[in-house]
């Protein structure tokens, strides 16, 4: 019989034992699930060239052209919001296997149609709401596996991989583009892809057991976070200046990766007079990746808002000069600079989000600042071929893009982490983490 004593003393030491860090195999996995998820998600940085498709095959006018790309952006952050929430709630793995099987029965879809009105609906708000509930699903259980010092590294790596996806995606869009295929070929193609890919890497995401600690990451010393141990739920956050301040940035400095990313194949054409419109695209994802990953450590270091504030207006220069870039080589070189700034904001923003507000409710409260993505999606694309169809040229465009990512700039000096007297620490109930896998540790 076992002494009440010596029971009471068995249950302490499990607990005690539970709660210390640890470090485990399974957060790496579940990391690189995350990225091969991401990677796939990424179709919608292969649009410059379905655009440019769409407008010789088809005859689409650039605006035409451009719209399936911006309806799919407004849909995807919108989409974040709801799916950040439920996954939240549920976990991460339902969550992105519903969305990889949206997007690709929306991609399949749109090999079925060549109404511009048609696929808004098929490719922009099926597949954009797929792409939002995937990507909704990967940050998140990630950054939960890994120390607060990884968090910036972590979070680079894993949306590294919609950038990287260009690099891939477009020349394999070529590919299916080539003599004797149409574009109905590459949306069926890249749709049953999709859900293949999506639904078998799926079955390892999960978040951490309940009571997993991971172990303090060893490396020198890295920027403070001032939030750490904060958990602030939606509207705790919607009552801060700096929800709105990182809210504003994100529309301001995406809107000029977007109409680069959505043109960058007409562009390519008229101004530097490239033919191969998927090389400008391929080179911007892949500095988009660098940047992501880059961006990452050097946050982790000297700090999410001075790391903004290089990007921002490293940026605003390259937009600057954009309109000089009238050969092949010029104009690669400023795709490849334009990658590298854009991408950037896919790691700091997030991972500023998780430094202001905590991580148990992430997936909320990054999708309601992610909705700035839908607006520079309308912004940028949108506002680029409109100048492009009245004026015959770009370099409008250009020009407010510069000025637009200085205002971002401006506003990422004056950010800071939320004060107490603003944000009311509420200490949370405790529940148990949403696992979506038996309680032990790899």
């Amino acid at each position: 019989m076992t002494h009440p004593a010596q029971g009471a003393s068995a249950t302490a030491t499990t607990h005690a034992r539970e709660q210390q860090p640890t470090r485990s195999t399974r957060g790496w996995i579940v990391t690189l699930a995350a990225l091969g998820i991401n990677l796939v998600l990424g179709v919608l940085y292969s649009w410059g060239v379905m655009a440019k498709a769409l407008v010789v095959q088809w005859h689409w006018t650039k605006t035409q052209a451009a719209m399936p790309f911006t309806v799919s952006t407004v849909a995807f952050a919108l989409t974040m919001v709801f799916a950040g929430r439920v996954q939240d709630r549920i976990g991460p793995r339902l969550i992105a296997r519903c969305g990889g099987l949206m997007l690709g029965l929306g991609l399949i879809a749109s090999a079925y149609t060549q109404s511009p009105l048609v696929m808004l609906i098929t490719f922009g708000v099926i597949g954009g709401c797929g792409i939002g509930l995937g990507y909704s699903a990967t940050t998140p259980p990630c950054i939960k596996w890994f120390p607060p010092a990884k968090k910036g590294v972590i979070t680079g790596l894993v949306v590294s991989g919609v950038g990287l996806a260009a690099v891939y995606m477009s020349p394999l869009t070529q590919y299916l583009l080539g003599p004797g295929n149409d574009i109905s070929h590459a949306f069926l193609v890249l749709g049953i892809g999709t859900i293949v890919v999506v639904t078998v890497l799926t079955q390892v995401l999960a978040n951490p057991p309940a009571g997993y600690q991971p172990a303090p990451a060893a490396g020198p010393a890295t920027a403070k976070t001032p939030s750490q141990g904060r958990n602030l739920d939606w509207h705790e956050m919607l009552r801060t200046a700096q929800f709105y301040q990182l809210w504003v940035m994100f529309i301001l400095a995406a809107a000029a990766g977007l109409m680069i990313i959505a043109h960058a194949a007409i562009i390519a054409k008229e101004q530097a007079g490239l033919g191969w419109g998927f090389m400008p695209i391929a080179l911007l994802a892949l500095f988009n990746t660098t940047g992501r990953i880059t961006s990452g450590f050097l946050s982790d270091r000297i700090g999410r808002t001075r790391t903004m504030i290089l990007a921002f207006v490293l940026q605003a220069v390259n937009m600057f000069l954009f309109a000089r870039y009238t050969t092949p080589a010029l104009l690669l070189f400023g795709a490849a600079f334009t990658g590298l700034c854009y991408g950037t904001i896919f790691t700091l923003m997030p991972a500023a989000t998780a430094d202001f507000y905590g991580v148990r409710n992430l997936g909320v409260n990054y999708g309601l600042v992610f909705t700035g993505f839908g607006v520079a999606g309308v912004l940028g694309p949108i506002l680029a071929g409109r100048i492009r169809d009245l004026t015959g040229s770009y370099t409008a465009s250009y020009f407010i893009s510069g000025v637009l990512l200085l205002v971002a700039a401006v506003l990422a000096l004056a950010t800071r982490s939320p004060a107490a007297a603003e944000q009311p620490f509420v200490t949370p109930k405790p529940r148990a983490e949403v696992t979506d896998h038996p309680k032990e540790v790899l």
